[in-house]
Formats: structure tokens, C-alpha cells, sequence
């Protein structure tokens, strides 16, 4: 069966919080056939481990590779994503922005319009400042 995931199974998974649903979410995780991950909810697994639970940043970074390593995982571009946790990871961008710059250097574009200066730490696009 396909399924799309939902943040708080994985968030449950990586925690262990409760334990009566995290047992369940990582039995479902270790037995589905394909569970589709849109690229929002592992964005949003990163807040949630972040804000909620202060979980130090290389953690994050660990935590959704692993996400990505699931055998049931599917995404629509594992290597963009992969990127983007390089970039969160490695320059301290939030993964929104992380996955911007991620973007930004697939497509070719190389520009990201945006005020936030901390893209400028990544010097494989160029930040716009709007004027």
C-alpha cells in the first residue's frame, strides 16, 4: 500500500515521544511498502525537532538523513533534499532557506531575492536584495 506521511509519525519515530505512539510509528515505518514525503513535512519534522524539542542542529541533520534513508521513503528529488540538508547543516541556514539555495543551484538560476543575509554565507548563489 502508498500512503503520504505525516510529520508527527516521524517526529514520534525519532523520539520515542509518547512511547505507545512511537512504538507504533516505527513499526509502521519498518513494515510499509511506500510512504510518499512531500518535501513540506520534512521541513517541518526540522521545526518540530528544533523548536519543540531542542534538538542541537547536527542531530537534525542526522535525524532527516536518516528519514531519507528509509527503505519505504519516497520524495520527488532525493539528491535536492540530501543538499539541502548539507547546506542547513554545514552554513546554519534554516532548512527553508537551505532548500532555496538548494533549488537555486539545481535549476541553474543562482539568485535567491530575498533580505536574509545569512544566504550570503553560501557561496554557490547570490543573494538579491529587493529594492
Amino acid at each position: 500500500m502508498t500512503a503520504f506521511v505525516d510529520t508527527n509519525v516521524l517526529v514520534r519515530h525519532l523520539t520515542g515521544n509518547p512511547p505507545a505512539q512511537a512504538a507504533r510509528a516505527t513499526r509502521h515505518l519498518r513494515r510499509a511498502e511506500t510512504l510518499l514525503l512531500p518535501d513540506l513535512i520534512l521541513a517541518e519534522v526540522a521545526y518540530v525537532l528544533e523548536s519543540y524539542y531542542e534538538v542541537a542542529r547536527g542531530q537534525v541533520a542526522e535525524a532527516l538523513r536518516a528519514i531519507l534513508a528509509f527503505r519505504a521513503i519516497r520524495v520527488v528529488d532525493a539528491a535536492l533534499l540530501q543538499r539541502a540538508v548539507e547546506v542547513y547543516e554545514v552554513h546554519r541556514l534554516d532548512l527553508a532557506d537551505a532548500y532555496l539555495v538548494a533549488c537555486a543551484e539545481r535549476t541553474g538560476v543562482g539568485a535567491i531575492a530575498s533580505f536574509d543575509r545569512s544566504i550570503d554565507r553560501v557561496g554557490t548563489v547570490r543573494r538579491e536584495e529587493p529594492a
